[in-house]
């Protein structure tokens, strides 16, 4: 029951969303994956970041484009509040995934990791997908617990209020569980 209650408070806490792919609640799939921070190439794993806490996972269509470059931007200035709140930051990109490297340095400003899905099979089992641009992610932004669960899902093209929505449901959940 404390669960349901939370996630009633956490959904009138936030402003209202678009309908993103999995919905919060649904349990959310593990994944590996071959990622950049600061330059440097290193195996994400979705399991092991949430043994330190909520996970903020965001898919986005491809690196280097103005949409993509300008939310890179937003996370990396938010990052240092996302862990005061004890959350990782990844962003998870199957379009231009051989520069993934560049962009976490000059445009991920060294502050989180950026992971490649090439043949989508991260997205697809998120249901982020770009419809209008196969082989592409959607720009989709979930919050993931450390119980596997999602917390928080927001799909929108435009990259306006990802960080900001992110940030809150992060805050909201935190607080629903005393942390």
């Amino acid at each position: 029951m404390r669960i349901v209650s939370a996630a009633v408070a956490l959904a009138a806490a936030l402003p209202a969303v678009a309908l993103a792919a999995l919905p919060v609640g649904a349990p959310a799939p593990s994944f590996t994956a071959k990622a950049a921070l600061a330059g440097k190439d290193f195996n994400f794993t979705l399991d092991e970041a949430l043994k330190k806490g909520p996970v903020v996972l965001y898919f986005f269509p491809a690196a280097f484009t103005s949409g993509c470059t300008l939310e890179a931007h937003e996370f990396a200035e938010a990052t240092a509040e996302f862990n005061k709140l004890g959350a990782t930051v990844i962003g998870v990109t199957a379009g231009n995934i051989d520069r993934i490297s560049e962009f976490s340095v000059s445009e991920c400003r060294n502050k989180f990791a950026v992971a490649a899905d090439p043949d989508l099979s991260i997205a697809k089992h998120y249901d982020s997908t770009l419809a209008l641009r196969p082989g592409w992610s959607n720009r989709t932004s979930y919050v993931v617990t450390p119980d596997h669960k999602i917390a928080y899902a927001y799909s929108d093209l435009k990259p306006d209020n990802h960080v900001k929505n992110t940030l809150d449901a992060v805050k909201a959940w935190k607080t629903a569980h005393g942390k």
